[in-house]
């Protein structure tokens, strides 16, 4: 791939590679029978609704923007879920939702009256104290977390108005993961299933990862459905739809030197482009670049913004990088441009889908306004 006439910085999206993703998740639903929506806290990127609307049932909210970009540009209602809802919203987010889940029974009871008198079904989000995420930015289910309620906080009836039961406890994780998470659920919250028309098993579940048994994950689906015939499954991955469907390119602007150790000064910042790299943190894989090897020329990756952290530890190449050389980070479309900020008011990345006929069309670029807009 030719990449020396793209603009940089910007993300590029690859259209087909989003299409392939779509039909393994799409197969899964069909043969599971059961429906799989896109979250929208993974990926957001809304011109590509239509496409994802083709393979998907819908797609969830955390929030009113998101509900409301939902609506508008996928063009069916959402299933929502947030920590807490701002009462000042509330009645406008039901517009725009289909399902509609509180974090604890606190919540459902401030909007109990609202939600019994709309045709939105709610319901509650359950922490079934069970986890094999081992980062703790990323993990939901400690015991005295702030997202779900555990068994013990629930009544032996659930509350009139409650038609399901929502978990999310799982991050990039595989059908094994799922399977071992989904016996802990039942065995604490089966009691209340005659009670309930749906269950939500959350995101995390990375089925278009190339090692992931999708065929184990259809057989635990059906096994569940054959036990509990009158629920409906939905689940919500996250990074499945976009995963590897494109990459972040940009460009060397300067290469400095300090005690031996040479740093590539890009067009991006890791901080505001990719705090992910940070936060988490995660080392971003680069095309034709590998882990330092001896004898090879090797940069650490300096952001462009003035934190003095942003920046990634050495890479090795099979040539001298130069002032001008484009590099490409992979995997960079999920979790990713969903997260960005304009900190130091540094160029944003454009917005690109290649298509597959090798032309690039460039969606959004941002200037000053954007910028200037965010703080006044």
């Amino acid at each position: 791939m030719d990449v020396s006439q793209f603009p940089s910085p910007s993300f590029i999206l690859e259209e087909e590679k989003l299409i392939a993703n779509l039909e393994k998740i799409a197969a899964v639903q069909a043969a599971a029978d059961i429906h799989i929506i896109l979250a929208l806290k993974a990926f957001s990127m809304w011109p590509m609704f239509p496409l994802v609307g083709k393979y998907l049932t819908g797609a969830t909210a955390s929030s009113l923007g998101e509900a409301r970009l939902i609506f508008e540009e996928m063009g069916v209602k959402a299933h929502t879920y947030s920590p807490a809802y701002l009462p000042e919203e509330f009645s406008e987010l039901l517009n725009y939702s289909s399902h509609l889940t509180f974090n604890s029974l606190g919540q459902f009871y401030q909007f109990q009256e609202e939600i019994n008198n709309s045709a939105v079904s709610a319901g509650l989000r359950v922490n079934p104290e069970y986890s094999e995420v081992e980062t703790d930015l990323y993990n939901p289910a400690s015991p005295i977390g702030r997202l779900g309620e555990t068994r013990p906080n629930l009544p032996e009836v659930l509350p009139q108005g409650i038609d399901g039961l929502h978990f999310h406890t799982l991050c990039e994780s595989s059908s094994h993961t799922f399977e071992r998470t989904l016996a802990v659920f039942e065995e604490k919250f089966s009691p209340y299933f005659p009670q309930l028309k749906w269950v939500n098993f959350g995101g995390g579940h990375l089925m278009t990862r190339a090692d992931y048994d999708r065929d184990h994950l259809v057989g635990v689906l059906k096994a569940f459905k054959a036990r509990h015939p009158h629920l409906q499954v939905i689940m919500e991955p996250g990074s499945a739809i976009a995963w590897q469907t494109g990459f972040l390119l940009t460009r060397v602007l300067d290469i400095v030197e300090n005690h031996g150790v040479k740093t590539a000064i890009l067009d991006v910042s890791f901080t505001a482009h990719m705090p992910d790299t940070l936060e988490m943190p995660y080392r971003p894989a680069i095309r034709n670049a590998s882990d330092p090897v001896a004898g090879k020329p090797t940069y650490r990756l300096g952001g462009v913004s003035c934190l003095a952290g942003d920046y990634m530890t050495e890479y090795s190449f099979n040539q001298p990088l130069k002032v001008g050389d484009r590099l490409i980070l992979e995997d960079m479309i999920h979790y990713t441009m969903v997260k960005t900020t304009m900190f130091n008011g540094v160029k944003h990345p454009d917005i690109a889908v290649l298509r597959a006929n090798g032309k690039l069309d460039v969606l959004r670029t941002f200037g000053y306004e954007d910028f200037k807009n965010r703080l006044g």
